[in-house]
């Protein structure tokens, strides 16, 4: 199979050769070929995404086709691979999660293949309101090193990432066994004060999840917990540049802060993204769908519950918001998630997983055009204009 494009990180345009699941060649052409021809790009990795059009990765009685159906909807987005999300649930709903999850990993290569980890979002997460975020309070609750064993047992080993709040309960010990055992622990959902924060760190915290999201509507100028995680060098940050959840100002100072290398792009999307306008029930928690957009707690538009938009609206509202290149936003949306949890970083290389995009992009202010989606060599999305 033959790719013809332009490559997203020098412009060039080349030829690359996919042989099986590899990129076989990489052959430079002349530069009067490159007009018209797409980006060529190594495709996303989200590590939070909650589900899609009404079904949520942590639904009780969750079945193996409602998996599959998620996530062949996300090729057509320019992901190849993601991290299921369950977030605070009780623990029969994880089970249910994690049991279809890891059914559905076993039956499907493909799906084997796109889910390299899942993502537990709580429970043991902050019960004030505004930290909590669209958690359900009901189910918050202290760090059970007992409990997340079993999940990870049914889960298949799968739970590679893990978001806590410092303060809780227990919360430092567990830190300590889950980084031991290889899960990467990440900060979030939080009201910790600085030393919780440092403690964290100290025990082996390497992210922040959603920095600037999940916390309080107001907070004492400084010290806080969004300046803790944002001065310490040894956490990485994951932000959700739709649009809605944070001012380009915060986006901007972020990613200055962190630096590219540190910073991860994720869409967050919610259960409900790709559902119409309504009010939807989500356990205990009434959401709602806006006219224009956002997903919020039913009533009010101010405190959000995940992303209605993906991962390729966010890469490219991020070059908006924060002046960045289209390969410092692609790399913050495939190649950092991947470095964090130790899975392949895609690269046009010879040797590299062939999972690729090809996309038209005019430039800041206009959005991806997808074309085409591979994963493993294969296209999973859209049509392959050129010789195969």
């Amino acid at each position: 199979m033959e790719l013809v494009g332009r490559r997203y990180d020098t412009d060039e345009a080349v030829s690359i050769k996919v042989k099986e699941d590899k990129i076989a060649s990489i052959d430079v052409l002349p530069d009067s070929e490159a007009a018209g021809l797409p980006f060529i790009a190594p495709a996303m990795f989200d590590l939070q995404i909650n589900g899609h059009g009404g079904t949520w990765f942590n639904k009780e009685g969750l079945t193996v086709e409602e998996v599959c159906q998620v996530l062949e909807k996300h090729y057509q987005y320019g992901i190849t691979r993601l991290c299921p999300t369950l977030i605070t649930s009780s623990y029969e709903t994880y089970v249910s999660g994690f049991t279809a999850i890891r059914a559905a990993c076993e039956e499907f290569d493909w799906v084997d293949q796109m889910v390299p980890g899942c993502h537990l979002e709580g429970p043991y997460i902050s019960p004030i309101q505004g930290p909590r975020g669209a958690h359900p309070l009901d189910q918050v609750r202290a760090a059970d090193w007992d409990e997340f064993s079993r999940l990870q047992e049914i889960s298949g080993n799968r739970i590679r990432l893990i978001t806590l709040a410092p303060e809780v309960d227990g919360a430092i010990p567990f830190i300590k066994k889950a980084v031991a055992s290889g899960v990467v622990v990440s900060i979030g959902h939080t009201a910790a004060e600085s030393e919780q924060i440092l403690e964290a760190v100290d025990a082996g915290a390497r992210l922040s999840t959603h920095l600037g999201n999940g916390a309080h509507g107001t907070l004492r100028r400084h010290p806080n917990y969004i300046w803790d995680q944002l001065g310490e060098p040894r956490l990485m940050a994951s932000i959700i540049t739709d649009g809605h959840h944070l001012p380009a100002s915060v986006v901007r100072t972020i990613i200055k802060t962190k630096g590219v290398e540190n910073t991860i792009i994720t869409c967050d999307a919610s259960g409900l993204a790709g559902s119409p306008p309504g009010i939807y029930e989500q356990g205990s928690v009434e959401m709602e769908v806006l006219e224009d957009g956002p997903i919020v707690i039913a009533g009010q538009r101010q405190l959000l519950a995940g992303s209605g938009v993906e991962t390729d609206t966010c890469m490219t509202t991020a070059i908006d918001m924060a002046g960045i290149t289209l390969q410092e936003s692609l790399d913050m949306a495939g190649l950092n998630p991947a470095r964090l949890l130790g899975f392949e970083q895609i690269r046009l290389e010879v040797g590299s997983k062939a999972d690729l995009i090809l996309f038209h992009y005019e430039g800041a202010g206009s959005r991806m055009n997808l074309q085409t989606t591979l994963a493993c060599g294969t296209v999973k999305f859209g049509t392959l204009l050129v010789n195969s």
